[in-house]
């Protein structure tokens, strides 16, 4: 797979986690296991999402076990007519749930392939029409106001070694921070977001940065799931 060059080790080795010493250490052995059992098979994959089919190359993360618990938040928050933006689209099924009920979605990716991908499966779906996706780091290629935000963010700290990786790692949290400080300014009035966190990063900090930017905030799903024989607690955040 293609090297991803926007990612910084420096940045990853300077964060200075807020969880605990045992969570931290726990965190790092996940993605040590992770990142020794590599990417997932060659070439494009085909995977159903809460009745979309998706073409899932293998530069770009493929939906997990726990994200339809995602999407169906997705699903319950949009509103016919919405402007909704997905912000780190990934295969685009986030955006596409929102389209299938009405919205009009921008769906944005820091990875080349994943932007590809979305709009592949925007046709494959029938809502291409509603689905426009485009190449962004964070809000850089973002215009306007929006009702709903959407965000699946890398849930740790590390730099991320490819494209596929980019999914589930952001050094020092750059992007994430960077999503918080600007998220307002593309809201509308009355707007809202859901947003997607997990144990296996820093809870802690994701937490401080919604109490900074003084965002209202509710969990509206939970599960924990065994991941590498580690629980893992996944929520859904409800942000206004």
């Amino acid at each position: 797979m293609t090297k991803l060059v926007h990612q910084s080790t420096s940045e990853a080795e300077s964060y200075r986690p807020l969880a605990s010493q045992e969570r931290v250490e726990e965190i790092k052995e996940l993605r040590q296991t992770m990142t020794s059992l590599g990417g997932g098979e060659e070439g494009e994959q085909l995977h159903p999402f809460l009745g979309l089919t998706l073409r899932v190359p293998s530069q770009v993360m493929t939906p997990c076990p726990v994200s339809p618990m995602l999407g169906g938040a997705v699903f319950a928050e949009v509103r016919p007519g919405d402007r909704v933006l997905d912000m780190g689209t990934g295969s685009g099924s986030l955006a596409l749930i929102a389209a299938k009920k009405g919205a009009d979605v921008v769906a944005v990716d820091l990875n080349p392939h994943a932007v590809a991908a979305a709009r592949a499966n925007a046709e494959l779906n029938g809502v291409a029409d509603r689905v426009e996706s485009r190449e962004s780091d964070v809000f850089d290629s973002v215009e306007g106001r929006f009702d709903l935000i959407v965000f699946n963010p890398p849930f740790q700290w590390f730099a991320a070694t490819d494209y596929a990786d980019v999914a589930g790692t952001d050094a020092g949290y750059q992007a994430l921070t960077r999503f918080f400080r600007e998220a307002r300014a593309h809201l509308t009035e009355k707007g809202r977001m859901i947003l997607f966190f997990s144990t296996m990063g820093d809870v802690e900090y994701f937490e401080k940065l919604v109490a900074d930017e003084g965002f209202e905030h509710k969990v509206v799903f939970s599960t924990t799931q065994p991941v590498f024989d580690v629980p893992v607690e996944f929520t859904v955040h409800r942000l206004s």
